[in-house]
């Protein structure tokens, strides 16, 4: 009687552990087998094809920076990816969230009137320029709304994405800066826009 031969046993397919460990061949490997499926997810979710393309993108390059996380006792390495995948998605629908509402509120600013400048109102833009420049970068940043752009309290939190809570802290903290400044100085500005004055 003819003995069966045994057929060798499949090679193991180690991928997960090499990309945990850090092998580059095997960041290659994971892109050219499971990068179709994180586009998918991508795709299904995004409206525009070349967000996805970059979430896609972005999602490997996150997953390989943070491979330490990756465990391959306690899942496949596909749902590792996926899992970041749907989070960078998310991401994505904020900031676009986030760009869509900054957008719709300049459209909404009146446009500047078109006068002759007045030197007394330059000579002040000058003063208080120098002086925000010496301002921590979230209060100079959220004064220079207020002032140059004339924004509302509420207009500043819609465009930068910040509480208006913050908002209202950093400019109060801001003002009180100058404020002091001004006093030993002694050259204070004139009137200044609505978005600094008041608490709208």
């Amino acid at each position: 009687m003819t003995a069966l031969r045994q057929e060798p046993d499949p090679p193991v397919d180690d991928l997960d552990r090499r990309f945990r460990a850090g092998d580059d061949v095997a960041l290659r490997e994971a892109y050219d087998r499971y990068g179709r499926a994180v586009l998918h997810l991508a795709t299904s979710m995004l409206a525009n094809r070349s967000d996805a393309e970059d979430v896609t993108q972005a999602t490997f390059v996150a997953a390989w920076l943070g491979r330490d996380t990756f465990d391959p006792a306690k899942g496949s390495l596909i749902g590792w990816l996926l899992g970041i995948g749907r989070r960078k998605v998310i991401d994505r629908m904020r900031a676009s969230a986030r760009e869509t509402r900054v957008v719709e509120t300049v459209r909404q600013l009146p446009e500047p009137a078109q006068t002759e400048p007045d030197p007394d109102r330059v000579v002040d833009r000058l003063v208080i320029a120098d002086e925000l420049a010496r301002l921590p970068d979230d209060q100079r940043r959220m004064l220079e709304l207020a002032f140059y752009d004339d924004l509302t309290h509420q207009q500043i939190a819609t465009v930068t994405g910040v509480p208006l809570g913050t908002v209202k802290s950093h400019i109060r903290r801001g003002m009180a800066s100058l404020k002091r400044r001004w006093e030993v100085d002694g050259a204070a500005p004139g009137p200044r826009p609505a978005g600094i004055s008041g608490t709208r």
